[in-house]
């Protein structure tokens, strides 16, 4: 590790070192679950999921969620935006595929099957990223000028 990122860990707060490890566990979970779908179903597992644009970001996050437990656990500010990004389109793709039934019967969405179409988890991230550039606009990865 000749490229400081003990460094890097040691200079941020425990509750950021939790948060980085958190958003990890979140984005590996992610990266297995569209790789398992991938070896199910191929290229096409998404076929189902809407327009050839969903299809292609749902197959994307194969190499999107493993960039953002990289760019995380090497506590590269480009791990929380990336995931910021990732995870908002995510949220506005699983929306836009499920639309019909959630306006057909929106009791079944506290009701989670599989994986939960409540986007609660996925807009947090989001807003996180975002309240944490709001309130805190010098990154502890920069000093202060």
């Amino acid at each position: 590790m000749t490229d400081g990122i003990h460094e890097r860990w040691r200079a941020l707060p425990r509750r950021a070192c939790w948060s980085l490890v958190g958003y990890a566990a979140g984005f590996l979970e992610g990266t297995c679950s569209h790789a398992v779908d991938l070896v199910r179903g191929g290229l096409h597992a998404y076929a189902a999921f809407g327009p050839l644009p969903l299809q292609v970001f749902f197959v994307a996050l194969v190499a999107l969620d493993p960039s953002v437990v990289v760019l995380t656990l090497r506590a590269r500010p480009a791990g929380v935006r990336l995931a910021g990004v990732v995870m908002t389109l995510d949220v506005l793709a699983h929306w836009y595929v499920n639309w019909p039934w959630a306006k057909e019967d929106w009791t079944r969405l506290p009701r989670p099957v599989g994986r939960c179409p409540s986007p609660s988890s996925g807009c947090s991230s989001s807003l996180r990223c975002l309240c944490c550039r709001v309130q805190r606009p010098i990154s502890p990865w920069r000093s202060p000028r």
